[in-house]
């Protein structure tokens, strides 16, 4: 058996590529929807992907499923689990508790495992040529390394009310009678790793045990005890922000994301047609480089979006795909990073990259304005926006700040001043160079605190 961990450290995800060597037959699960990765793998080893699957509806990233299948002819196996109210919307093979693919002498068995979402389901891997008992769980969103999945997201991202408690109480059940169920040794695969808002505390470690969680997870004592209310008490506590694009991500991958095939390579494009088309409105430019470099000057109307390690993560904080459909045009080393940066958007549905230039020399210039910590105190300003998370706010802010993380700004303009103005600050900096660069986008006046929070502690201000 083949079995290969394929991580986007962008979003902190990992999909999943088993391989049956005796039949030549692979199965992908939870792909993402830049998929050469996984046909490449599949040409290596002489494979043939046959079918597709995913653990649940994801929130963090726009699922590869059908663009996988469309290009594979593989077969789509999706949960037939869960509520009424909230099934996957596209054609698919529905999977049931302890359904089973086969790939040659290998064996996918699907677990009913709820409380991350309703519909969950993890796979347990069992290599026939080897044993007759499985010794792998893809446990997706269920079991993480030293954590669980949040319960909390249909509340926070699909507009349910108050579903968390259920499904804390689910997750607890699926502890106890699926996973607890298991042998110590079985090897544990989760879908995220550390970095990823799914859960609150997720290591950073690759795999895991049943054992070992079982042992040293921090909600091994309350399984132990039987103790329902703590552990429901403690999984809910310190949940990180959800980010506002959520929401998007958890109805297009129940609706199924929409096929795009083979894609034309993006063109590089020149200052007079760039400017021509961000004037009109029809396109905007994406200021890729560092944020300390964007601080001393970048193109009038430009996005702060740090390319292209973390393209996915911020880009869905600053452009809204559901409401904005302007071309984006990128900063770009060259024509493979440019299509390096297409791939990190394609995985949050930003499906609108038009082509990249590899200077901004020739571009309308703007230097987006600051004041430093020492001159905040005597600063005419109508609010001072902290785009940090909750928790950190909770941990130390500047007085009279209030908290919107920077995943959220754009879709809560109604709790700002659409006339006055505003001065904004995160950690370092970085955060905040993409959410200022949103908001005035969206005509705010923005003013970006030099620094940031850290800047102001270190000032004594």
């Amino acid at each position: 058996m083949l079995l290969e961990r394929l991580y986007d450290e962008d979003l902190a995800q990992a999909s999943y590529f088993i391989g049956c060597q005796a039949k030549g037959e692979a199965i992908v699960v939870d792909a993402r929807r830049d998929i050469e990765d996984y046909l490449a793998l599949a040409a290596k080893h002489g494979m043939r992907i046959t079918a597709v699957t995913e653990t649940h509806i994801h929130a963090d990233y726009l699922s590869g499923t059908r663009e996988l299948a469309a290009a594979t002819g593989a077969a789509v196996y999706v949960s037939g689990e869960g509520t009424e109210d909230w099934q996957y919307g596209f054609e698919a093979e529905r999977l049931m508790d302890r359904d089973a693919i086969k790939l040659g002498n290998i064996t996918v068995t699907a677990r009913h495992t709820p409380g991350h979402t309703p519909e969950h389901l993890s796979f347990l891997i069992t290599d026939g040529a080897f044993s007759s008992e499985p010794g792998y769980l893809l446990s997706g969103d269920f079991v993480f390394s030293g954590d669980l999945g949040r319960p909390d997201l249909l509340d926070e991202a699909a507009g349910g009310v108050d579903t968390r408690f259920a499904g804390a109480q689910d997750l607890f059940t699926s502890l106890k009678n699926v996973f607890l169920e298991l042998p110590d040794h079985v090897q544990v695969y989760p879908g995220h790793g550390s970095g990823s808002a799914c859960g609150k505390a997720l290591g950073a470690v690759p795999s895991t045990t049943v054992g070992y969680e079982r042992s040293f997870a921090w909600w091994g004592r309350y399984l132990a005890n039987d103790d329902v209310e703590g552990f429901i008490a403690e999984l809910l506590d310190g949940q990180p922000d959800a980010h506002a694009y959520f929401g998007r991500m958890k109805r297009q991958n129940r609706d199924g994301a929409a096929v795009l095939g083979p894609l034309p390579q993006l063109r590089e494009m020149d200052a007079q047609s760039i400017a021509a088309q961000t004037s009109a409105g029809t396109a905007v430019f994406i200021d890729t480089r560092p944020h300390t470099e964007i601080a001393q000057g970048t193109v009038a109307g430009a996005l702060s979006v740090p390319g292209p390690h973390k393209m996915a993560s911020f880009a869905a904080w600053a452009y809204n795909p559901e409401t904005d459909n302007r071309a984006l045009i990128l900063l770009a080393d060259d024509a493979a990073q440019a299509e390096e940066m297409r791939s990190h958007l394609l995985r949050v549905g930003i499906d609108t990259a038009a082509g990249y230039i590899t200077s901004i020399h020739t571009l309308p210039g703007y230097s987006p304005r600051s004041i430093s910590p020492a001159e905040l105190k005597d600063f005419e300003h109508d609010l001072l926006l902290d785009v940090r998370s909750k928790s950190e706010f909770a941990a130390g802010h500047i007085p009279g700040a209030k908290q919107l993380s920077g995943g959220r700004v754009l879709w809560h303009l109604d709790e700002l001043p659409a006339d006055g103005t505003i001065v904004t600050y995160c950690q370092s900096g970085l955060r905040n160079a993409v959410a200022a660069s949103a908001l005035r986008d969206a005509g705010y006046n923005i003013v970006e605190l030099s620094g940031s929070y850290a800047g102001w502690v270190r000032s004594d201000a």
